[in-house]
């Protein structure tokens, strides 16, 4: 029997930059790694490619001012900015750009937590006040009263004082409350910047009688002049490239993928899956953070990753329908319970316990884990047996 199941490789590459090959890097990057440490891909194998160098060799970037132009012609006046998250790495550059209209901007923060579990403020305090988030909100004096020494935890940067910094000579008003039609009593035309809830918030705002409503996904969505776009998320997924760049989510992916997916094909004769991952779906049990600030895990994939996985429980098995056996026995009787599964065990009581998410969330999250965001120059994630089971030889 195997003694291995899933391993999982971190693939060093060179430097990407704009205009490059990125098919023929990835491809040729894993080559030379196969062929240097000695492995081979296997049927079922999964190739991962981080969004950042997708969209790095695409030239996908947006200067500050292509934002500026584009919010000006959206917004004639002021701008309510409802719901942004806390970041240093995405939101800055945007509030910058929205700054540089010249607009006057009323910002509304989620408290005590953004949409991604960022801290606001010190949610002791906020439990000892008698400030109620469903239904209470907050004046920019109020927060000062109560919570303006707060630093986030991990950063150390109290964020209301940041974003009043980056907003420079333009004049801004906060907001804190956690409704979004809290945002029109002080305008009617408003920006959604929040991620996973904006067509909900797009939709309240629209019934609750604003004049001007666009999201974050609706800004940058259309090729100007040969600048960076993205025609699903506009400028979701965004990162801070340098002081006056931001590099957007990747575009076309799915022409990408299927390139990666027929020249590995073409290069082994093994059926290899493809996708490019962004940020992972996990939850920091420490900060509280939900680390998923892009729109999706995994904005482009194969055919053969769609869905979610189909397994049972090994150790519900055990304690009960093989609970009266062991050793060999018992493993030859689980092995055959795994080659017997129905195709989809939806609701079955030996699936119970499984993880019921998208594989790809899954795999996008395990590869962002890998890669990590820093130093260690592994843009591309080889994940092998991971299809396999117990029952695989």
């Amino acid at each position: 029997m195997r003694t291995i199941g899933t391993e999982v490789k971190g693939i060093r590459t060179p430097i990407i930059k704009e205009g490059d090959d990125l098919v023929d890097i990835v491809v040729s990057s894993l080559q030379k790694s196969w062929e240097e440490e000695g492995y081979e891909l296997k049927d079922g194998d999964v190739v991962a490619i981080t969004e950042s160098v997708v969209a790095r060799a695409q030239g996908n970037y947006v200067n500050i001012d292509d934002i500026v132009e584009e919010l000006k012609e959206k917004y004639p006046e002021e701008i309510g900015v409802v719901f942004p998250i806390l970041s240093r790495n995405r939101f800055s550059m945007i509030l910058k750009a929205i700054a540089k209209t010249k607009r006057k901007i009323y910002l509304q923060l989620k408290y005590p937590r953004d949409e991604v579990g960022n801290s606001l403020m010190d949610p002791k305090k906020l439990a000892d006040s008698y400030f109620d988030p469903y239904t209470d909100t907050l004046s920019e004096e109020e927060y000062y009263n109560y919570f303006g020494s707060y630093k986030h935890p991990f950063t150390g940067i109290n964020y209301v004082d940041y974003y009043k910094k980056l907003a420079g000579d333009t004049e801004i008003e906060f907001i804190f409350s956690n409704r979004a039609e809290t945002i029109l009593k002080y305008t009617k035309d408003v920006l959604a910047a929040d991620i996973h809830t904006r067509h909900k918030t797009k939709n309240k705002l629209k019934e609750k009688g604003a004049n001007i409503v666009f999201g974050l996904d609706d800004i940058c969505r259309e090729r100007r002049d040969n600048k960076g776009y993205n025609p699903d998320y506009g400028l979701l997924g965004s990162n801070k490239a340098s002081d006056q760049m931001l590099k957007l989510f990747p575009r076309n992916g799915e022409e990408f993928v299927n390139e990666v997916q027929k020249r590995l094909i073409d290069l082994t004769g093994k059926n290899i899956e493809v996708m490019i991952y962004g940020d992972g779906a996990f939850k920091d049990p420490v900060g509280k953070i939900w680390e998923l600030a892009d729109p999706v895990v995994s904005p482009a994939f194969t055919p053969g990753l769609k869905g979610t996985p189909n397994e049972v429980k090994l150790k519900y098995l055990a304690d009960n329908d093989l609970g009266d056996l062991e050793g060999e026995e018992l493993m030859e009787a689980m092995k055959d319970e795994i080659k017997k599964k129905d195709e989809d065990l939806v609701g079955e009581i030996e699936a119970q316990g499984t993880t019921p998410r998208q594989l790809t969330d899954l795999l996008g999250s395990l590869s962002d884990l890998v890669s990590g965001s820093g130093d260690r120059g592994t843009p591309v994630i080889l994940i092998q047996g991971y299809f396999d089971n117990l029952a695989t030889e």
